[in-house]
């Protein structure tokens, strides 16, 4: 094979052609894929090394990484590269490709697996991240490693009530739904994505629809495994041993774990858990038959773990009993208090049994606004985020405080869910910043992230569209029987085949993520779990709107104060001044923020109302207009032979005829007037943009006289025609030669 020989296949979906290759690049890696959609391109590999210590779970990771390049674009940040940290955008991406291919590892795979995905070209309209589930999948099967592959990941759209595949990022934005999946050949096996309030029974619809448009890169995949694919290593799972199985099992159920899995408080149930799995291991330790065996001895930990998985599925499928005594339908008792927190401007605990979430909404200008750099989308700005915390208190650990790839993944589903009920800027301009903080959790803590995000934006005064609540949904498959289960524990989640989480309103869904743990759910099943989520959300409603029926009318004291103003455009620049001094100095003695528009609208957000007040004042200072009759310190700007050019105020000018400068006459503009100097004058007549004023009038005044319209008026002009002949007229005074304007 040639230095750029490769081995390429292609399939036609939607109408665009996908083309995968390998053998070009990357040759040492154990699988490696480009993936092209028109002007898009990645490219995904994949490694393995054994482990010297087997770990207790398969240590896959997924790497997912946006080359800037592959836009025509360099760096923003300072080093101007692609630095280390990811950003949230391609945490998202690593865990769509993570969460399909995960569970299709044989169970007790115990090398390290690396898949990295990279986009090298992308044309702003295919968007790369469904292409990278497809290529991770083609690399895996065309490796050595096993893998019950293949999948094909695709992004299903609806424009008009026509599903559309791979919808470019044009079409999305008129799309009514944004829902990202992975399917095998012959099931679904991941769905995640938002939508604007589409009924279940349409998602499960489109779902189906797209499962069969994506059959092409399934049977695209086989044809590049036969034609370039390596020989699967043999990898046979260890064999259970069943008498130490059956001796296990007899110790723990003589301890009492059935009893202890009956337990419906988390911590005295891991407490009674624990007390088991010493009671055996001190029973194993003092038999001879195992005392010296260090390798069963390890087991033992194994083997109570599978244990408590069957005892608690068979208690649910027999009795329809779960661990907390619920049956498969009901959700956990909910509490809810508002407005807790005194300074926020919204504030709310959601606890659902023994998940708690504290949620808080801030509102900030949109100075606050979150501005992300990407390759498809270029710079974006967020006036919606939320963020989601998980700090290692909530479950009664000691881990280091960071934010991890499952809080970012939590926290964007969240946001998904809500962000289709957030007012549109124009009708609510303010940035608002969402953060749930979980502090007690037992499952289910992002759904209540949902429901609290929802209440405490109702809390803070935002006017929503309509309130959401989300629920995640557990399965219990055994052979061809499939039980659904509504509002899962932490354990259920751990011992279950299924974690689908569904937010929505009344009227649809606005946001789904499904990971399953066997090969594939039918869509009949995907459809019941749907149909038993909505009587879950509805009921959860009910609870959420009894607590607060809706949106409070008023901001709170504390909240960001907000005021559009408008001006004479051609007053902006006086607003700004030279290099920005007067708009700071407003700024700085109000700590308002405010934004200018070219078109005079001046949009202002203050800390209080008084810096409102304030704020506005010093605004419209430079847009004021004179008033007939108002008197006004002004100031000599020009000096005239008919008389001066004052400023009454900020752009504002007037002239102060020479007859007008004094109670007696005056000679000369200079002998009154300086440049530069102060003088109180009253406005005497306003024709236009035009403007006369008097500081005679102030003087007679001053002088008890009060001043009479009619005194400063100047006459009316006659008509030519009514003028005596031009020969006739009397020569005026010198000074009268010029229009006093």
């Amino acid at each position: 094979m040639g230095l750029l020989d490769c081995t390429r296949v292609s399939a036609t979906v939607g109408g665009k052609e996908i083309i995968l290759e390998t053998g070009r690049l990357a040759r040492q890696a154990a699988g490696a894929v480009w993936i092209q959609c028109e002007g898009t391109v990645a490219f995904t590999t994949v490694c393995e090394t054994p482990l010297e210590t087997p770990k207790d779970f398969f240590p896959l990771t997924v790497e997912y990484v946006e080359k800037m390049y592959a836009a025509g674009r360099i760096p923003g940040n300072f080093f101007r590269r692609e630095i280390g940290r990811p950003s949230d955008n391609e945490t998202l991406i690593s865990r769509l490709i993570d969460r399909p291919i995960r569970p299709l590892f044989p169970k007790g795979y115990g090398n390290e697996v690396q898949v990295l995905a990279q986009v090298l070209s992308a044309d702003g309209k295919n968007m790369p991240d469904v292409q990278c589930i497809t290529a991770a999948s083609a690399a895996l099967c065309i490796s050595h490693i096993p893998f019950d592959g293949p999948i094909a990941g695709a992004r299903l759209g609806r424009i008009n009530g026509e599903f559309v595949i791979n919808p470019t990022v044009q079409q999305l934005e008129e799309s009514d739904l944004d829902l990202v999946f992975a399917a095998s050949e012959t099931a679904v096996v991941m769905v995640e994505g938002e939508a604007k309030f589409v009924p279940e029974n349409v998602i499960i619809e489109g779902l189906e629809w797209g499962h069969k448009a994506i059959q092409p890169l399934i049977e695209a995949q086989k044809e590049l495994a036969r034609l370039a694919g390596k020989e699967k290593v043999a990898f046979t799972p260890k064999e259970d041993d069943e008498a130490l199985y059956a001796h296990v099992e007899k110790l723990a159920l003589e301890a009492g774990m059935d009893k202890a899995l009956r337990i419906p408080d988390k911590l005295q149930r891991k407490d009674a858990r624990k007390q088991v799995k010493d009671s055996v291991k001190e029973a194993m330790q003092n038999d001879p038959a195992y005392a010296e065996n260090e390798e069963a001895l390890k087991e033992v930990g194994v083997i109570l773990e599978h244990l408590e998985k069957k005892i608690v599925r068979q208690r649910i499928l027999n009795e329809g009993t779960r661990i907390d005594n619920r049956d498969t339908k009901t959700v956990r008792p909910i509490e809810i208090e508002t407005s807790v927190l005194p300074r926020t401007h919204g504030s709310v605990i959601f606890a659902r049994g023994e998940t708690k979430a504290l949620v808080v909404t801030t509102l900030g200008a949109t100075s606050d606004e979150l501005r992300t750099d990407g390759i498809n989308s270029g710079d974006e700005i967020k006036h919606f985020m939320l963020h989601y915390n998980f700090p290692p208190f909530s479950v009664g650990e000691v881990k280091p405080m960071r934010v991890s790839r499952r809080e970012i993944g939590h926290g964007h589903l969240a946001e998904r869910a809500l962000k289709a009920i957030m007012p549109s800027e124009e009708d609510f301009p303010f940035t608002v910043r969402v953060v749930s903080e979980t502090v007690e959790s037992n499952g289910s803590s992002s759904m209540a992230a949902v429901c609290g995000g929802c209440l405490s934006l109702m809390d803070a005064g935002v006017p929503i569209k309509t309130p959401i609540a989300g629920v995640a949904m557990g399965l219990i498959k055994e052979n061809d029987e499939y039980l659904v289960l509504t509002d899962i524990l932490g354990d259920e989640d751990a011992l279950g085949d299924m974690d689908f989480k569904i937010a929505g309103s009344a009227e649809g869904i606005t946001a789904v993520q499904m990971d399953i743990k066997i090969n594939g759910l039918p869509t009949d099943v995907m459809a019941r779990a749907m149909a038993q989520a909505k009587e879950a959300r509805l009921h959860i409603l009910n609870t959420m709107l009894k607590a607060l029926p809706e949106y409070r009318k008023e901001l709170s004291e504390y909240a960001p104060q907000y005021a559009q103003v408008m001006v004479n455009p051609d007053i902006i620049r006086m607003i700004i001044g030279p290099g920005g001094k007067n708009i700071k100095a407003i700024t700085g003695a109000t700590g308002a923020t405010i934004d200018i528009d070219d078109s005079g609208e001046i949009s202002i957000f203050a800390p209080t109302k008084e810096a409102m007040e304030k704020t506005k004042a010093m605004v419209l200072y430079y847009d004021q207009k004179a008033e007939l009759g108002k008197n006004y310190n002004a100031k000599v700007r020009r000096i005239l032979e008919i008389g001066a050019i004052v400023e009454l105020l900020p752009n504002v000018e007037a002239l102060v005829h020479i007859s007008q400068l004094d109670v007696s006459r005056v000679a000369k503009t200079e002998d009154v007037a300086h440049l530069g100097e102060d003088m109180l004058v009253k406005v005497i007549e306003i024709t236009g943009d035009k403007i006369r004023a008097s500081r005679k009038a102030v003087l007679l005044e001053e002088q008890g006289i009060e001043w009479n319209p009619e005194d400063t008026a100047r006459p009316a002009k006659k008509d030519r025609g009514d003028r005596d002949k031009r020969h006739d007229r009397k020569p005026r005074r010198e000074h009268e030669h010029k229009d006093e304007e």
